[in-house]
């Protein structure tokens, strides 16, 4: 019986294997390897011709380099006028050979040499650029439509990333800080708008900050220029305003008068106490009344004369 089991498990692996073979002919198995062995013969040769390798230039990358340097000998002393570039203290010059990016970043400042027929370069300023955010209207957090522009400034601290991660990094730039000042602004309510732009102005400097670093670009500063309200707000701001200062107007007013009986309160009892301090009252008195020019002048009567009579 073991023997019988082992047959039949033999058995039924060969008509597996040969039922897995009838997909494929013998063509279709030594085709296979052909093609694959072409695939990588072809992108071994073009890598070869044309550089396609990023490792180093091919052999036609090396082939126009040489004409190039044979023409502008050539050409000798007229060539030199085309192959050597001045970039200021300001700038740096990007160059590209055959559209390869050259090893060693950018070039500048001074003077760099490049070759006309196969080179091509750009200029990145590297000074501070500042450019205005236009006004910008949106809804605040509290329902409340305000216009509100600012000022960016920025520079280019890598002009290899921001020649070859974008395509214009000074438009991207602008385009990118107005959505942010909406985005800001979005959350924040009108009296936060209106009391904290400082801490608004940090807070889209990072953002944009982290948002160009892959381009190269370094917000230094952003500001908030001005806040424009609806006229109907701000005559109901207006109003608030003035009705809060009468109120406080009020309150001194009759905290004044408060602190002026009590002090007129005091002075009462200590003339009481003292008849002879009354006296001098009525001397100051006439002493004022005096002073003034009038044709009449009164004389206060003496309380102690008639003080008799109400007892």
């Amino acid at each position: 019986m073991a023997v019988e089991g082992g047959s039949g498990e033999r058995r039924r692996s060969y008509d597996n294997l040969s039922d897995g073979s009838k997909g494929h002919t013998n063509d279709d198995i030594h085709s296979e390897p052909n093609e694959n062995l072409n695939k990588e013969t072809s992108r071994s040769l073009s890598r070869f011709l044309i550089g396609a390798d990023p490792e180093g230039p091919g052999v036609c990358a090396w082939i126009l380099t040489f004409i190039s340097l044979i023409l502008i000998l050539a050409t000798f002393p007229l060539s030199f006028c085309f192959c050597f570039k001045v970039v200021q203290e300001y700038e740096r010059a990007v160059i590209f050979r055959l559209g390869r990016l050259l090893k060693g970043g950018a070039r500048g400042p001074g003077i760099f040499f490049i070759v006309p027929c196969i080179d091509s370069y750009r200029k990145v300023d590297l000074r501070t650029v500042s450019f205005d955010v236009p006004p910008q209207e949106m809804l605040s957090r509290d329902s409340v439509t305000v216009s509100v522009d600012g000022v960016v400034y920025y520079r280019v601290k890598n002009p290899v990333m921001a020649t070859n991660n974008v395509q214009d990094y000074s438009h991207s730039t602008r385009l990118l800080a107005a959505t942010t000042l909406r985005n800001v602004l979005g959350t924040k309510n009108l009296a936060e708008i209106l009391s904290e732009r400082e801490t608004i102005s940090h807070v889209m400097q990072s953002t944009l900050d982290e948002a160009t670093d892959p381009w190269g670009v370094k917000v230094e500063r952003v500001e908030i220029k001005d806040v424009r309200l609806p006229v109907q707000l701000q005559r109901a701001m207006a109003a608030e305003a003035e009705a809060a200062r009468e109120a406080r107007a009020k309150v001194i007013a009759a905290e004044g008068e408060q602190k002026a009986s009590r002090a007129l309160k005091e002075a009462a009892e200590v003339i009481a106490e003292s008849p002879a301090a009354l006296q001098l009252r009525y001397l100051q008195t006439l002493n004022a009344i005096s002073a003034e020019k009038n044709s009449t002048i009164i004389f206060p009567l003496p309380i102690d004369l008639i003080r008799h009579f109400f007892k």
